[in-house]
Parts: C-alpha cells; structure tokens; sequence
C-alpha cells in the first residue's frame, strides 16, 4: 500500500478491525483505514469475495498484506473462531443486512453482550429502517437522477462515498470508545452517501443552466485541433487572463471556442500552466490492463 504524509501518521497504530464487508466499500474502507496503522482480519465466505471474481488485479491491490480467513458462518465452529477474534478487537465491519447477521447469532444485541467494548459499522444500503432493502450503487444513482441513459455509470460514487463516510464513523467511535463510552452500534447508509453528490445538481449548480453546468463560458468542455480540452477559469482572475488572451473582457462561449480550436490539447495544457489558467486535455477512459 502506498503511503502519504497523513497516513505517515499511523493513528490508528493500536487499532484492530475484523471485517466481514466483501463487497466493494468494505475492502475500500478497510485499505484506508490500515493506511491510518490498523490492523484488520478478514473473513470472506467459502465462495470468496465477489471483488476477487470481478477485478482480481483490484482485489490484491486491496488486500496486500491483509489476514483473510475463510470460514462459513454457519459453522458453530466457524463462529467460535470470529468469536475469539471478535474478542481481540475494536471495531467489526459488516454488510450483510441486519436480518442475515440475526440468523448467524451476529445481531448487535448478541454481539454487544458478549463483547461490550466493540463497536460495529454496518454498511447498508439504506437507514432504519429501510436497511433491509435491496440495491446498488446503479440504483441508488438513478433515483437521484445521476444517470445519462443508456449511459453506465463511470464513477461508483456510492460504494466510494460509503467507503469514507466508513473511515469517518470508524474514527469517531475509536475516538468515543477511548473517552469511555464503550462500544457502539452505527449505520452507514450507501444510498444517503450517494445523495451527497447529487446536491449540486439539485441546487442547480450542475444544471445545464447552472454555473458548472454548462451556463458560463469559463467552464465548459471545447474542442482543440485534435480532441477535447477542460477549461475551469471559475475564479475571475482566471477569467481575466483567458479574456486577455481572448482579447476580450467577457468572451463568449463561442470566442472561447474558436480559440480553443486554433492549437492542440497538449498545447492548451502547456499554455494554461504557462499562464496559470486552469486547462486539461481530456484523456481517454482510464484503465488498466
């Protein structure tokens, strides 16, 4: 795992996780959260983690290094041994819905009383008390009108949003726990993590007729000679230099366009470093091979 001058800090030096989140915020929430010093024991089903089937080079990223056991939780036996690690723990990461965990003998309730200084984060779909539905993160964004038909989404902005919304909820309840509070039970809805990012577009700000939706000229997407370039001349003085450039105080979308098309996008990103103008060449799908 790669490292920051944050995550150098290693905060979390003396926390332990155990998990039994296999689906995608999980494995996020817990890569960031062993960044922070960490340390997590997986338990994934016999089958494995569906992550594994769909982008093993992924997977590994993710679990570099990680514990993972492999026990069927219908197994008393299985049990006993999360059981035992459950006992060494701080915090436990789920996201099977509540009703699951209940038929294994893991509702909080059950796990409160046998280990009162763990806290658990449940990542569900939606809050009490609707958790018990399903869904996923294309079905939360189309209820918030986030898609473009037929157009699949290119972010997974749920299950990415939930994943850090897990490490904030995971550092107040380890911040809880050390002023005595014990542990703690806590939600973490993917679907109201997906609506956080669908404010701006319904307040009208990514709006076709809202400022960064299109409405003013200094942020917009244009055509260079040879593909597409993103110009963000938010700020006026931003503004101001592109209209110098321009040889205009306030251009038009179609000045900036015309000039736009007069060089290459590489050009434009050296001529926006160059003049301090926010400008990108806007690059093909990025993935990995």
């Amino acid at each position: 795992m790669s490292s920051s001058p944050v995550t150098d800090m290693q905060p979390l030096d003396n926390c332990r996780i155990v998990t039994l989140a296999t689906r995608l915020p999980g494995p996020l929430a817990v890569e960031r959260l062993r960044r922070l010093g960490a340390s997590a024991v997986k338990v994934e089903p016999p089958e494995g983690d569906a992550l594994h089937r769909a982008c093993p080079d992924w997977y590994d990223e993710l679990h570099e290094g990680l514990e993972v056991l492999s026990l069927n939780l219908k197994d008393p036996a299985a049990r006993a041994v999360l059981d035992h690690r459950l006992g060494a723990a701080e915090l436990l990461l789920t996201d099977t819905r509540p009703a699951g965990l209940s038929r294994l003998g893991l509702s909080w309730p059950e796990l409160h009383a046998r280990h009162p200084n763990l806290s658990q984060i449940a990542i569900v779909g939606r809050a009490s008390p609707r958790q018990e539905e399903a869904g996923h993160d294309l079905t939360y964004q189309a209820e918030l009108g986030l898609l473009d038909p037929p157009n699949l989404p290119r972010a997974l902005i749920a299950d990415c949003a939930g994943a850090e919304a897990v490490v904030v909820v995971a550092l107040v309840s380890l911040l809880n726990r050390n002023r005595g509070q014990g542990g703690a039970y806590v939600e973490v809805s993917l679907a109201e993590a997906a609506a956080q990012f669908a404010r701006p577009l319904q307040r009208g700000l990514t709006s076709p007729q809202g400022l960064l939706g299109g409405a003013f000229p200094g942020y917009n997407l244009y055509r260079a000679r040879d593909s597409w370039i993103a110009l963000a001349a938010l700020e006026p003085h931003f503004w101001r230099r592109l209209g110098q450039a321009i040889g205009c105080d306030s251009p038009t979308k179609e000045q900036v366009a015309a000039f736009f098309q007069t060089g290459t996008a590489e050009e434009w990103e050296r001529w926006g470093r160059e003049h301090d103008v926010p400008v990108a060449a806007v690059r093909p799908l990025a993935t990995e091979d």
